[in-house]
């Protein structure tokens, strides 16, 4: 573990936040089923006097700390996510490796749960010098459906708060640096099912039916065309085909032809627009082949947009605290992640730390990925400096 703090943490609390992280690895458990962990952060928060924590969405947690110092009432929400990914892990190097057949932490939740944990237990032993209130999530479910950040939103958890922050291992910044920047820094991502109905007739008298297998190859060509041509660049649109499923024989026109995919975009105000186009291609080029189309989808995360102000106050306290070298603004990134929720609601930032060193350049969601302990309490105590920042201004 690194040495070198900012004091922000206590001996007990750094030996907390380390001890989480380890047995989150060691027993890693899937979207909506984190139970053991659950019950290893309220039993944590527990020892170190912090009361009142609820749960929410069956695996997650939240506790409030209030600040009694007199001053602005801010109140802040801060996410630290907890599940991990159908994986198997192939560290047989690392000592906390997962005990758990195909499943390991694969996305850092253990990190950043185990951030979300030292960030609670430092402002509440530090309570008498800041006013507001820090609300911490421990959420579950960001990687699969029921997502936790949308039960956040639905239960109303952050109805009153000013801002929100979350954070996220990156793997192309170096350990050690951080970063962040303004605007939209991850896509929406919404779900979509699609089934095109032709004609059944024999494969040697292919004018008496309609071929669903050409109705969806001319679907597949065409609905790329609203990403080249009527969707601005900077929206980074995405549409992709992950599932097509049709026919029964060598020798028959096929009926059916079904299909699921994503759309994925940076930018909320076209959002619904992509879809309606995605949608209307679908029912036309069935049409234009005498077939039918039934569309249907599913709202997945917004895309996390970043507050300017938030990012300015963030690349500040990196550059005051670890030098001007240390920050990295990043580029946006092609995936999701619910924290999408939180920003749609509030002014929100999340930001990176980086995990790349000579040896450990794999990606997340890979059997390979992992995070050095050295980066746990710096990035801890960079988020809680950073808090405390938010919750004085």
């Amino acid at each position: 573990m690194n040495e070198i703090t900012n004091n922000l943490l206590s001996d007990a609390e750094q030996q907390a936040v380390v001890k989480l992280r380890h047995a989150m690895h060691r027993e890693p458990e899937l979207s909506n089923d984190e139970w053991k962990t659950q019950k290893r952060i309220l039993e944590t928060l527990s020892q170190f006097g912090l009361k009142g924590a609820k749960t929410f969405h069956k695996t997650g947690v939240y506790v409030d700390i209030q600040g009694s110092s007199p001053g602005a009432n801010r109140s802040l929400a801060l996410r630290g996510d907890i599940d991990a990914l159908p994986i198997q892990e192939a560290r047989d190097d690392l000592p906390f490796r997962s005990q758990v057949p195909g499943v390991m932490h694969a996305c850092g939740h253990d990190m950043h749960g185990s951030i979300a944990l030292g960030t609670a237990l430092a402002l509440h032993r530090m309570r008498e010098n800041f006013s507001g209130k820090l609300r911490v999530f421990f959420q579950p479910a960001e990687e699969a459906e029921p997502l936790g950040g949308r039960a956040v939103v639905d239960e109303k958890l952050l109805e009153g708060f000013d801002a929100a922050v979350g954070f996220h291992v990156r793997t192309d910044i170096p350990v050690g640096s951080y970063g962040a920047r303004a605007g939209a820094v991850t896509k929406s991502a919404d779900q979509f099912s699609l089934q095109f109905t032709g004609t059944m007739a024999h494969g040697a008298k292919p004018h008496l039916g309609v071929d669903a297998i050409a109705i969806a190859g001319a679907f597949i060509n065409e609905v790329q065309k609203v990403v080249s041509r009527e969707m601005p660049v900077e929206d980074g649109v995405i549409v992709t085909i992950g599932t097509i499923r049709g026919g029964e024989a060598t020798n028959i026109i096929c009926p059916s032809v079904t299909m699921t995919g994503t759309i994925r975009t940076s930018s909320p105000e076209r959002r619904m627009l992509l879809v309606q186009r995605v949608g209307e291609i679908a029912e036309g080029v069935a049409a234009m082949h005498r077939g039918r189309a039934e569309f249907s989808w599913h709202a997945g995360e917004p895309p996390v947009v970043n507050d300017s102000a938030m990012v300015a106050l963030f690349k500040r306290i990196v550059v005051q605290t670890d030098g001007e070298d240390r920050y990295v603004e990043g580029c946006a990134s092609s995936g999701s992640d619910d924290f999408g929720f939180y920003s749609s609601c509030l002014p929100s930032i999340y930001f990176w730390f980086g995990s790349k060193e000579p040896g450990n350049e794999s990606g997340v969601h890979t059997p390979t990925f992992g995070v050095s302990d050295e980066t746990l309490i710096p990035t801890t105590e960079l988020a809680i400096r950073y808090c405390l920042e938010l919750l004085h201004s």
